[in-house]
């Protein structure tokens, strides 16, 4: 009975340790392609973002075009209503990705994000562009999230 006991917590433990990829909308990425979104820690949606709180996003991607710049733009989405949220470092040259962005090749965007005590307790969607010289979207994602204390 002990030995069933036990098998059955580690099976349940399982899913747990190996964690899931975030699950994201594209909401528009005719520049680039988009292979994988890590927020941490967010194992489960809405993604919770607690006040006071540093988040560490990562997103692998390969660009569909030639760029010296790249820029990230956030917005929180609500009601319908996009309202642009400020970033600590907009630009992506300073976010992991070496520039010149060429090309059919793979990059990994890498940043920090302090969700502020000053936040409102909310559900909203978050939509995270980065864009090229052009203004272009290199990438775009959207993920469901609660802002909580």
């Amino acid at each position: 009975m002990y030995f069933f006991a036990v098998c059955l917590c580690l099976l349940s433990m399982g899913p747990l340790s190996l964690g899931e990829p975030l699950k994201y909308k594209d909401c528009g990425s005719p520049d680039g392609k988009i292979a994988v979104v890590d927020i941490s820690p967010c194992s489960v949606q809405p993604c919770e973002l607690k006040k006071g709180e540093t988040f560490l996003i990562n997103v692998t991607f390969s660009s569909a075009v030639d760029t010296h710049n790249s820029t990230a733009r956030v917005h929180g989405i609500l009601a319908g209503i996009h309202i642009p949220f400020p970033i600590p470092e907009a630009d992506g040259c300073k976010s992991g990705i070496p520039c010149p962005i060429e090309h059919g090749k793979s990059y990994n965007y890498v940043t920090k994000m302090l969700i502020e005590r000053s936040y409102p307790c909310v559900q909203l969607v978050v939509q995270w562009e980065l864009q090229d010289d052009d203004n272009k979207d290199m990438f775009c994602w959207q993920i469901p999230v609660v802002i909580t204390n």
